[in-house]
């Protein structure tokens, strides 16, 4: 934690159910360590994604249990047997996050800015957010924050507000709904009771209307709101 860090960040950082893992490297297995007690008391009020914590090498310092468990689900989807590593794709955003690093230096350099990647994949899509921590006066002390958050618990709000601004029709806004799911189109056309040729037609529309090119692009543009 370092003076430059905004006040926002130093409370999401404490915030956990129980500090699961500190770690060596992505690829070890974590090792359980005792909670400070002032940690515990913010964490009784937290409400909010799951966060991991990683130092400039990318070594996890810190996982709450919510973010272990997406961890663990996230492997399980990937047939990884081995406990305590790392999904890739949470390697690979804090990888992103380092680079963006070398370019915003400062704190204030992260206050809009954020490395996203939406996991439409799994069976709980998960929205990854990255953010570093620069220490100027210490760049070894430099930290990279990671929230993952399941589309789920929100899933109702971004469509509706996502009709709303889009101007999405009934029709568009089930097989939105049903993107979200990470469901592929002949899926949703089976579903939907219609033909994948006539839900890829629906996508096209929502891609125009979202000024987008791909399914992903269209989650991006949805979780934006």
């Amino acid at each position: 934690m370092t003076p430059d860090t905004p006040e926002r960040y130093k409370y999401s950082l404490a915030n956990s159910v129980t500090p699961y893992a500190i770690n060596r490297g992505p690829d070890l297995k974590p090792e359980r360590k005792a909670p400070s007690p002032d940690l515990q008391q913010i964490a009784e009020r937290r409400s909010g994604p799951a966060i991991m914590l990683f130092n400039s090498a990318l070594k996890l310092l810190y996982q709450d249990r919510e973010a272990w468990q997406l961890c663990t689900e996230l492997n399980q989807e990937a047939e990884k047997s081995a406990r305590g590593l790392l999904p890739a794709s949470v390697i690979e955003l804090c990888s992103e996050v380092k680079k963006q690093l070398q370019l915003r230096t400062h704190a204030k350099d992260w206050e809009q800015f954020r490395v996203k990647r939406l996991l439409a994949n799994s069976q709980r899509p998960v929205l990854l957010s990255g953010v570093g921590l620069p220490n100027p006066e210490s760049p070894e002390e430099t930290q990279i924050l990671v929230t993952m958050e399941v589309i789920g618990r929100r899933q109702q709000a971004i469509v509706e507000q996502g009709k709303e601004r889009f101007h999405l029709t009934d029709r568009e806004v089930m097989v939105v709904e049903n993107l979200l799911k990470g469901w592929t189109n002949k899926e949703i056309g089976n579903a939907l009771g219609v033909t994948e040729q006539t839900i890829k037609e629906h996508i096209k529309h929502v891609m125009e209307k979202t000024k987008t090119t791909t399914r992903t692009g269209i989650l991006v543009q949805l979780l934006r709101l």
